[in-house]
């Protein structure tokens, strides 16, 4: 039986299934934390280096598992911390409690220290439910509650915990008296499907389709097998959002890949042609790279009622899960006879990869960043599992890197906030102890945060079945993907003052805390540093040394795009590295095989 209000919160969570939490201490949650200590063979507690960490990790968390997140943080600037964390789980749908000490209620509105109004702090970010405990009968329904609509509404939640009220006797069951709450553990997601006739519209418009198009995000990852028969029966193409990467191969010959400014030219091709759009689990935010309006007939599937005709004006759209909602489709679905639209897909997307590869292999100063992910493709063990970060180097990511079946992969996708790659990949690793992890970071991401959570792999990886984490830093000490976008999209030069950034040996600091580095400069040994770094037996760095100013490309190029980036030239301090490589990678687009 639980004796203080902070054991009985760690049992009422162990009740609902969580079994770690990640966090950073602080005199705001001393008894919670005392009554973690109580606790650890039900939820154990992981320390960050520092909140916002703790927050990513929590949204990593659910993002690999499903399960909610749980982070917690002490009172005044511990709370503030974690919030770019829980933005990040918001903007991404994902469900993650914030649980925060606050100061003692007696000290509430006299200017106390560390006192801050939490309430209105998490109310945006947490909106869905944010409460304080004022006494111990209250404790048992927030928790119930928080977790529920976690759990149902894909939100972020918060409790507020004043420190003295964690000391108080529990009281498990509050008196069956009048103004007081009888809440229950559990929560069972239905499955939501579109009622028959709904299906029916949907399935004339794409059957009447010639020239189908597929657009599936992460509300997709759980019905792989669905989205494969849909797209088969219709002869449809397959592109991916960004944060649905893993949710069909990257080696089926149909799949076009990622779309948008980080997307691939057989998608983008696949937009522009289509008739007919198949939307499942998406938010995609850029219209721009979507059917004309008025182009396609357009078909959504989403659970979130309020995703369904956003970005595309929809003629049927279907509120439902995507895997129930595909099978029930795909009986009322005509195979396509004529396999046209879909051979010339197969045909943009083999030339494609040759592009890629031809990219890749051009000259840089070093090392070009491209070499670095198509070497890394076929290396990738079985079961791995991607956490990428916010920079260039997700363009890579997202275009180059082939995922296979059973493989996982996250990153910030609606907030795209950089230093999220180190704690998603400690999050994955805890989830999955026995599993590969490789984070893909830049330079920025680690001189921001990852370095620090370096440290906190040191501390932890000999509790993990497989060692095996990698990350990999792309050091081109540059501020790289805000200065391609300062060139292409405001037409202005690199700002050395606000882009460079220092040049740190990233592999040396590895290995100081007792963890294994790698480095490479050389187009000649990147294959064999990933070799290297995936059979080391203990966690990795791999620090590619790489030019900054080899372009990511966009699939496709704007006049205006054209017209800024030849306006920055003049003024461009690095002029001649950015004409080398850009004319290189537009060689290789245009003839794959031939460098220059």
């Amino acid at each position: 039986m639980a004796e203080t209000v902070g054991d009985f919160f760690w049992q009422r969570l162990a009740e609902w299934g969580v079994r770690r939490v990640f966090g950073y201490p602080g005199d705001g949650i001393n008894g919670l934390l005392g009554a973690l200590d109580r606790a650890q063979e039900r939820v154990t507690f992981v320390q960050a280096r520092h909140e916002e960490m703790a927050a990513f990790m929590a949204g990593a968390h659910s993002k690999f598992t499903g399960e909610v997140g749980v982070c917690v943080a002490t009172s005044g600037p511990g709370a503030i911390h974690l919030l770019n964390g829980l933005y990040d789980a918001r903007l991404d749908h994902t469900p993650v409690l914030a649980i925060v000490g606050q100061q003692a209620r007696a000290a509430l509105g006299s200017h106390y220290q560390q006192e801050v109004d939490l309430h209105s702090l998490f109310k945006d970010v947490a909106g869905a439910f944010v409460q304080q405990v004022t006494v111990p009968e209250q404790v048992r329904h927030l928790i119930d509650r928080a977790m529920r609509t976690c759990m149902a509404e894909r939100r972020v939640a918060c409790i507020i915990v004043p420190n003295d009220v964690q000391e108080l006797d529990a009281v498990p069951v509050p008196a069956h008296a009048h103004g007081t709450a009888h809440s229950g553990v559990g929560y069972e997601r239905p499955v939501v499907l579109p009622e028959t006739g709904q299906l029916r519209r949907a399935a004339d418009v794409l059957n009447s389709g010639s020239k189908v198009a597929m657009l599936v995000g992460a509300g997709a990852l759980h019905a792989t097998d669905a989205v494969m028969a849909v797209a088969d029966a219709l002869g449809a193409g397959v592109a991916k959002a960004l944060l649905g990467k893993a949710a069909v191969s990257d080696d089926i010959p149909w799949v076009t890949g990622s779309i948008g400014l980080l997307g691939t030219e057989p998608s983008w091709e696949m937009m522009q042609a289509c008739d007919t759009l198949l939307m499942v689990g998406s938010g995609f935010p850029y219209s721009e790279f979507l059917p004309r309006e008025g182009q396609a007939r357009g078909v959504q599937i989403d659970i979130k009622a309020d995703m369904l005709s956003l970005r595309y004006p929809m003629e049927v759209n279907l509120h439902g899960d995507s895997q129930a909602t595909l099978e029930a489709l795909l009986p009322l679905l005509q195979p396509k006879k004529d396999r046209a639209w879909r051979q010339g897909i197969e045909k943009s997307v083999s030339a494609w990869w040759e592009k890629l590869e031809a990219r890749a292999m051009q000259p840089a100063e070093p090392l070009n960043p491209q070499r670095v992910f198509w070497e890394l493709s076929p290396r990738l063990p079985e079961g791995c599992i991607i956490a990428g970060d916010s920079g260039s180097h997700t363009n890579w990511y997202a275009r180059d890197v082939k995922l296979r079946r059973g493989m996982m992969a996250s990153l910030s996708g609606g907030l795209a906030t950089m230093g999220s790659g180190v704690p998603y990949a400690i999050a994955a690793k805890f989830a999955y102890p026995d599993r590969p992890v490789l984070a893909i970071c830049g330079d920025g991401a680690m001189q921001m945060n990852g370095m620090a959570e370096l440290i906190t792999i040191a501390k932890y990886w000999g509790t993990w079945a497989d060692p095996r984490l990698i990350v990999l830093v792309v050091n081109n000490r540059d501020l790289c993907q805000v200065t391609w976008e300062q060139r292409a999209l405001a037409g202005d030069p690199k700002f050395l003052g606000s882009q460079s950034i220092p040049d740190v040996p990233y592999h040396r600091f590895a290995e100081l805390i007792g963890l294994q580095g790698i480095f490479a400069d050389s187009p000649d040994d990147i294959a064999a540093a990933w070799d290297q770094a995936f059979s080391a037996n203990r966690p990795v760095v791999l620090e590619a040394y790489t030019d900054p100013n080899v372009p990511p490309l966009p699939p496709h190029i704007t006049l205006k795009q054209a017209k800024a980036f030849l306006s920055s030239l003049a003024r461009e301090p690095e002029r001649g590295s950015v004409i080398r490589n850009t004319a290189r990678d537009l060689i290789a687009t245009i003839l794959p095989g031939r460098s220059s």
